[in-house]
């Protein structure tokens, strides 16, 4: 791919600056980074402060935490074991044998009662949402039913994942904790920690020195500070929500929970590195290293959920409104067209800003959201720490950025 014009990469600072102008009700600041599928950076653009009320710019090199964006790179490591044949997608009694805890989950009813599942949990099923997992701040049966306890997905202990389902096993999608359980299988069938096997099979073979689910002292030094905005849209400081790896006394706990589905940092053009290798079906022009075979990739991008064409209008509430906002429609298709999810994130149609209808992306809770378009050659990730999720000022920007990429191709 040819590189962006100067005019274009003016537009595209431009906008990601002027987001980022009013550090009291737009953004703080943003890391945005789009690439081709040679692995080299179309645009690079750091805007803003480094939390707000800080003095510190936002900068290339500031890391952050990617939350849900993690899933995608626990789907890559996963499908490399499908791939040599270790691991099975559709076997449920081996997910259930490396996993027990899995045989004798019960089934949150309506009314509040728990049943018996009737069939195994497969690995397809963690990687597309269709076990019946769900989040608490996401389904508000799950949180109530969790009371006066509550399950924090976020406290890095593996108590908060061994939750009830929603719904029988794959008679539904429910975006939840599948994919924590699918890190734990791979933990299982390796004998590693999640951690270990993507350092070893996806970090190290790519270069990346800051990703990490437990960041080192380089890493926290650039950590990125976490916001929240209030009903009045109105930016302040808040702790941090995924505090347990922060905390260097806890990285040597037996307990500690390596979250296949939120536990990741990293920087914003290293992980750009992992969607350069999946547009370049599995291997890295930058390194040479192949992570994927290309049938392997292309098994990812197909859709796993076609009986469930409209599993993205059901709406999400904001059960828990310091960590999200309601959502309509998580990716609003124009002409209500099928909605599709692959192997660990959703696949949109044709969208408003020109990307192809196999297009991959996803987000992360404090408003990241990537997208890969194999059929057009790019990928990208719009950064930022604000909670709560979908935060329409984050929407825009991300809307205005990929419009501007796709007017530039």
């Amino acid at each position: 791919m040819s590189k962006f014009s100067a005019q274009t990469l003016s537009h595209l600072s431009k906008v990601t600056d002027t987001a980022c102008v009013d550090q009291a009700a737009g953004l703080p600041g943003a890391v945005i980074v789009v690439v081709g599928k040679d692995g080299k950076e179309l645009f690079s653009h750091a805007a803003g402060k480094r939390g707000t009320g800080s003095e510190e710019p936002m900068t290339l090199d500031t890391v952050f935490w990617i939350a849900s964006c993690t899933k995608m790179i626990v789907g890559v490591a996963v499908m490399q074991l499908v791939e040599k044949g270790v691991l099975s997608l559709d076997d449920s009694a081996q997910v259930e044998s490396l996993c027990p805890e899995l045989k004798d989950l019960q089934v949150l009813q309506d009314v509040g009662t728990l049943v018996r599942k009737k069939r195994g949990i497969t690995l397809r099923m963690l990687l597309s949402h269709t076990a019946g997992f769900g989040y608490t701040f996401f389904n508000e049966r799950l949180r109530d039913f969790s009371r006066p306890t509550g399950y924090d997905e976020f406290s890095g202990l593996e108590f908060d994942i061994k939750q009830p389902l929603v719904h029988q096993p794959g008679e539904g999608w429910e975006y939840g904790v599948g994919i924590d359980w699918a890190g734990k299988v791979l933990e299982s069938a390796t004998g590693l920690t999640l951690e270990a096997y993507c350092h070893e099979n996806i970090y190290i073979p790519l270069g990346l020195n800051n990703i990490s689910m437990k960041p080192h002292a380089d890493m926290l030094r650039n950590l990125a500070y976490m916001n929240s905005r209030d009903g009045n849209g109105r930016l302040a400081k808040r702790d941090h929500l995924l505090r347990r790896p922060l905390l260097p006394e806890e990285n040597h706990s037996p307990s500690f929970l390596y979250s296949g589905g939120a536990g990741c940092f990293a920087k914003p053009r290293e992980y750009a590195q992992i969607l350069a290798t999946l547009l370049n079906d599995g291997t890295s022009l930058t390194t040479g290293a192949q992570l994927l075979a290309p049938t392997t990739v292309e098994s990812m991008f197909q859709n796993q959920i076609e009986r469930f064409p409209n599993f993205a209008r059901q709406g999400i509430p904001a059960a828990k409104p310091e960590l999200t906002n309601a959502i309509p429609e998580i990716y609003p298709v124009p002409g209500d067209g099928p909605q599709g999810w692959g192997l660990t994130f959703m696949l949109s149609g044709a969208g408003a800003t020109g990307r192809s209808a196999s297009t991959a992306f996803w987000a992360g809770l404090p408003n990241l959201w990537w997208w890969c378009d194999r059929e057009k050659g790019v990928a990208g990730i719009v950064a930022t720490q604000i909670l709560p999720f979908a935060d329409a000022k984050v929407l825009d920007l991300w809307g205005a950025i990929e419009s501007a990429v796709y007017q530039a191709l």
